[in-house]
């Protein structure tokens, strides 16, 4: 798959790319967000109740769309969630 389908997906562009219908793509960056949501506060309930509804989707959504994660396994993502935080919260110091 190419770098404009992950771009779009992880919220990176509002560009769908070329050979796609938008109803689909859009569908898809949610199925994404919901499963990174999930998966995250799966792991971590205790942040998502402190920081609410509004910042837990901010959260989620960068989380999504600026972090390092690769991996296609979501079992995965609380090692690059972790990481995330880390990173943002040395850049936000």
């Amino acid at each position: 798959m190419s770098t404009p389908f992950y771009d779009y997906v992880r919220g990176r562009t509002d560009q769908v790319p070329p050979g796609y219908s938008d109803n689909g793509m859009r569908a898809y960056r949610h199925l994404v967000y919901l499963g990174a949501s999930q998966m995250v506060e799966a792991h971590f309930p205790e942040l998502r109740e402190q920081m609410g509804d509004a910042a837990w989707r901010e959260l989620i959504a960068a989380f999504v769309r600026d972090s390092r994660w690769s991996s296609p396994y979501y079992g995965d993502m609380k090692d690059a969630f972790l990481e995330f935080i880390q990173r943002e919260s040395t850049r936000e110091s």
